[in-house]
């Protein structure tokens, strides 16, 4: 965990494979490029989509936020965190994500790039 965040905050590499991920960028990212088992909430529709978001979510586990570098997924992470939710935000995103060689997979499954 990152320290001095204002918002909890998790390095890429510190999360594993099992770890529930919600990208909350939007659709066109998404679609070029996303870690794969990702659930995909855009930020500008994460209000009227937040039953989805807790009923997608583990129970008893912590949602991981994602967006392109930082910071909308912060500001979910924040408003999450606001409502009781354990949730945090991905340091750096996916663009993090990209460049520690973690896979990256297009909305067909095949490999993706991060815009």
């Amino acid at each position: 965990m990152v320290i001095g965040s204002p918002v909890p905050t998790v390095r890429v590499d510190e999360l594993t494979d099992g770890d529930f991920l919600l990208d909350v960028r939007e659709d066109d990212e998404w679609q070029a490029g996303h870690a794969p088992g990702a659930v995909h909430v855009p930020m500008s529709e994460f209000t009227a989509r937040y039953g989805e978001v807790l009923d997608a979510a583990p129970q008893d586990g912590r949602i991981n936020v994602i967006c392109r570098s930082g910071g909308r997924s912060a500001q979910v992470a924040m408003y999450l965190g606001q409502q009781g939710v354990d949730a945090v935000n991905v340091a750096g995103g996916m663009e993090k994500w990209e460049a520690t060689g973690r896979p990256v997979v297009d909305d067909k499954g095949s490999p993706g790039s991060v815009l």
